[in-house]
C-alpha cells in the first residue's frame, strides 16, 4: 500500500512481517445510547468501516491505531449526524445480513454506489496457513491495539478520532468462502497484485463503549 493513496499524513502504515494491513470491520450495534440511558431506549444498526493499520506521532511518541477512509451504516440517523454530533462522516447503505448454523452472509451497497462488500464465511478454529500472522494470539493482540481510529471529518484537512473501549476481548478465526470489496479491487488505488486477502475474525457479544478523541489535522499537532 502506498501512503497518500490510501491515507494522508501524519499517518504511516503499521507493518506485520513486512506487510501493511487493511480490512473491513463489519459491526452490528445493539442498544446504543449515551451513558445513563436505559438499554431499552437504545438503537441498533449495521455498520462497516474500511480500516488501515497505522502509526502516527503523538506527544513525542508513536501511537498505534487505524485510519478509516470510509464508514457506511444502515442507520439514516447515523448518516445524518455523523461528522456533526459524533465523530466521522457516515454514508448510508443497504445491508443484507444473514446468520445460520455458524455460517454468515454479510453484504452491503451504499446509496451513492461507491461501496460494495460481500462476505460469506463460517466460524473456524484456525487461521489460514498463508496468513502473515503466526498465531491467533498474535492477530488478536494486533487488532486489540488498534482501538483508536481516525476518519475524515466535515472539512478536508481534519480527521475525527474515535476510541473503542471493550470490557472483554475475544476473537475467533473464520473460514471465508467468498469475499468482494469494491474498495480493495479498485486498481486506481491498489495496483494489480498489491492486495491479497489474509484472514477474517469473528467477535460476538462484546460489551463496549465508544469515546470521542481529539481531532488530527494535516498542519496542526493532535489534541487529546
Amino acid at each position: 500500500m502506498r501512503s497518500g493513496r490510501c491515507f494522508p499524513g501524519p499517518f504511516e502504515p503499521k507493518l506485520v512481517n513486512g506487510f501493511a494491513v487493511a480490512g473491513i470491520c463489519l459491526i452490528r450495534l445493539k442498544e446504543v445510547r449515551p451513558r445513563g440511558i436505559p438499554a431499552a431506549l437504545g438503537i441498533g444498526s449495521e455498520n462497516a468501516a474500511h480500516r488501515i493499520a497505522v502509526t502516527w506521532p503523538e506527544n513525542g511518541a508513536r501511537r498505534d491505531g487505524v485510519f478509516v477512509p470510509r464508514r457506511d451504516t444502515s442507520s439514516r440517523v447515523n448518516a445524518l449526524i455523523g461528522g456533526r454530533l459524533f465523530p466521522g462522516v457516515h454514508h448510508h447503505a443497504q445491508f443484507d445480513v444473514r446468520e445460520q448454523d455458524g455460517a454468515y452472509h454479510v453484504a452491503f451497497d451504499s446509496d451513492d454506489r461507491s461501496a460494495h462488500v460481500l462476505v460469506e464465511a463460517r466460524a473456524s478454529d484456525r487461521l489460514p496457513a498463508s496468513s502473515v500472522f503466526r498465531s491467533i494470539s498474535e492477530i488478536s493482540a494486533f487488532f486489540e491495539s488498534g482501538s483508536v481510529g481516525y476518519s475524515p471529518a466535515g472539512d478536508a484537512d481534519r480527521y475525527d478520532g474515535l476510541e473503542l473501549r471493550t470490557l472483554a476481548w475475544h476473537v475467533q478465526p473464520m473460514e471465508v468462502s467468498r469475499v468482494e470489496s469494491s474498495f480493495f479491487s479498485d486498481s486506481r488505488v491498489f495496483p494489480p497484485g498489491s492486495v491479497e486477502f489474509d484472514s477474517a475474525l469473528l467477535m460476538r457479544g462484546i460489551e463496549h463503549e465508544w469515546h470521542a478523541r481529539g481531532s488530527i489535522c494535516r498542519q496542526c499537532p493532535p489534541t487529546v
